[in-house]
């Protein structure tokens, strides 16, 4: 069992039954009285950020979670199929793990998966910026860059964004997923 010494940022612990990833830890040392860790930890399977405080010495249920890139195929149903790139094994994971970035990937495109002890997937992200095409949006005017007024556009994938004026469909656009805005234009 790991103690409070253990624990770093980025390290997987369980609390009440919850995963949560340690965002940030503090050593304090209070007059007159035993010392603590402040722990911020960010639950992985609803995004909430819990607070809870250790005693110094206190056990601590640390999860060893293997990170894995791998290639979105397709989807089948409510899941999807991913593809680890140097063994072929495909593995279902849960859409609801990806969360509202799901939206901006498409197939081919790899995401990083979480897989707890027992190889189960526990989380999966999309990377952070991904290059979309424009299948449609309302003619642009030309040379408007000095306003920052957004028009609505249809992705690829299906999903809308809000783009500046002077983008016409058929161009890439890079996206943030984790905002789900517009970053600029991509040259070609």
């Amino acid at each position: 069992m790991a103690t409070t010494s253990d624990i770093s940022r980025g390290a997987f612990i369980r609390l009440n039954g919850e995963l949560g990833v340690v965002m940030e830890y503090e050593h304090v040392t209070p007059n007159k009285t035993r010392a603590m860790y402040h722990v911020k930890l960010r639950n992985i399977r609803t995004g909430k950020i819990i607070e809870h405080r250790y005693r110094s010495g206190e056990t601590v249920d640390m999860e060893r979670v293997e990170t894995k890139e791998l290639q979105y195929i397709y989807k089948e149903g409510d899941a999807l199929v991913c593809m680890d790139t140097t063994t072929y094994e495909q593995t279902m994971i849960d859409g609801s793990l990806v969360g509202d970035t799901l939206k901006f990937v498409k197939e081919e495109m790899l995401i990083s998966v979480g897989f707890d002890s027992d190889e189960n997937p526990i989380f999966a992200e999309a990377p952070t910026f991904v290059e979309l095409e424009i299948t449609y949006t309302e003619p642009g005017l030309k040379g408007d860059t000095a306003t920052n007024t957004l028009k609505p556009a249809t992705l690829e994938t299906g999903a809308e964004i809000r783009i500046p004026l002077f983008v016409d469909t058929g161009e890439i656009v890079r996206i943030d997923t984790r905002t789900g805005e517009y970053v600029e234009r991509v040259k070609k």
